[in-house]
């Protein structure tokens, strides 16, 4: 009898459980809006943005969403200064963005997207080519999961998610609130295949009307993004600006083709940065560190005491503003634990006491076997 009741008991709250979790329908229609929206802004296509949705959430259930409206996934990162919350990931205790509102999280992930040179190419594709940005996101490196795309895919048209992307352009205005986020600049960004059935080039579609985008700024000025190949004499011509100029705006020397896509000021650069110091990426020159920052390179030169050419050293301080004072920060060495092997001690029972793997324990230490010495001396972790 008293087993009868536990079991009637556990399958009582298993149903109380089951019946909070949040379906993928119920998901999709709380935050269709929330998609769309975020869709208008920048073009990211609503159906990705659900999609994806989708799967980091859980359909809404997971742990990392309940604490901290984060529906993305998105890590802080060394540009975050909002709140945060440890979550494991790819790795222990991570950190990532806490949001005060699910719509704050939208925002954010598509400000992330727009805003990240890396994702600049799959902003050629139109809003509807939900497949194109599916792949384009995996070759960016958005996700690791070597299926990605066709999870993406696959939760589109299994939930016709795809019908929330007609009526749709995927030319998009730059919203004036766009805050100041980059991530590392890709050596070659990825190459995503651009719609065969558009009409005209893609330089057409980004650049024409004039009067219409004289509301496009990044950083407070006037700007567009300009992919790899675009000719800057086009851009100069579009817009109604001597090369010259646009060349001493954007500290460029020679008319040519870019090199890498990238934001292409249509006004002189500040002179000082939003804030007082910016730590540098991966492969970051000067030159992308002002440009990001729209600081004239000559000055934010000045400020930090070296070359305006040549790359910058990661996570080093670099100074935005003159007279500041910054703190580089302090490469610390870890020392290795160590372990020194007992009579009868073996690998499974020295991985179990520090809660590693036994094959961690041999690549640590480029063991060929499983046998061990008394007295030998491990490395437990590096």
């Amino acid at each position: 009898m008293k087993k009868l009741f536990v079991l009637l008991a556990a399958c009582f709250f298993a149903g109380l459980v089951s019946a909070q979790r949040m379906t993928p329908e119920e998901y999709i229609n709380t935050y269709k809006d929330a998609a769309i929206a975020q869709m208008k802004r920048y073009g990211v296509p609503a159906s990705i943005i659900l999609a994806q949705g989708l799967l980091e959430t859980e359909s809404g259930n997971s742990d990392l969403v309940k604490r901290s409206n984060n529906h993305f996934g998105i890590k802080c990162k060394s540009t975050w200064t909002g709140e945060s919350v440890r979550h494991t990931d790819d790795a222990p205790n991570e950190c990532f963005r806490k949001y005060a509102s699910a719509m704050d999280s939208y925002k954010d992930h598509s400000d992330y997207l727009f805003t990240s040179p890396r994702y600049a190419s799959l902003f050629q594709l139109e809003s509807t080519d939900y497949k194109g940005w599916a792949y384009g996101l995996k070759k960016a490196g958005y996700a690791t999961n070597p299926r990605y795309p066709q999870i993406l895919i696959s939760n589109i048209e299994r939930y016709n998610l795809q019908q929330f992307n007609e009526g749709s352009s995927g030319i998009r205005m730059v919203p004036n609130d766009v805050a100041v986020m980059k991530e590392s600049k890709a050596v070659e960004p990825p190459t995503v295949k651009v719609d065969e059935k558009k009409d005209g080039s893609l330089f057409q579609k980004l650049f024409s009307g004039k009067k219409n985008k004289k509301n496009q700024y990044f950083n407070k000025l006037k700007a567009v993004m300009a992919f790899k190949g675009t000719s800057l004499l086009a851009i100069a011509t579009e817009n109604d600006i001597a090369l010259a100029k646009l060349l001493e705006y954007n500290d460029l020397e020679i008319d040519g083709l870019l090199k890498d896509d990238q934001w292409i000021y249509l006004e002189k650069k500040h002179k000082e940065g939003n804030r007082d110091s910016y730590e540098a990426l991966q492969n970051e020159s000067l030159y992308d560190i002002a440009q990001v920052n729209a600081i004239q390179l000559q000055l934010l030169a000045e400020y930090n005491n070296m070359p305006a050419t040549g790359i910058v050293k990661k996570a080093f301080i670099v100074k935005l503003r003159p007279d500041v004072q910054v703190e580089q920060p302090v490469v610390k060495t870890v020392t290795p634990k160590m372990h020194e092997v007992q009579p009868k001690e073996g690998l499974y029972s020295i991985a179990r006491k520090y809660n590693v793997t036994v094959d961690e324990i041999k690549q640590w230490n480029s063991l060929a076997g499983n046998d061990l010495k008394p007295g030998q001396q491990l490395i437990i972790s590096k």
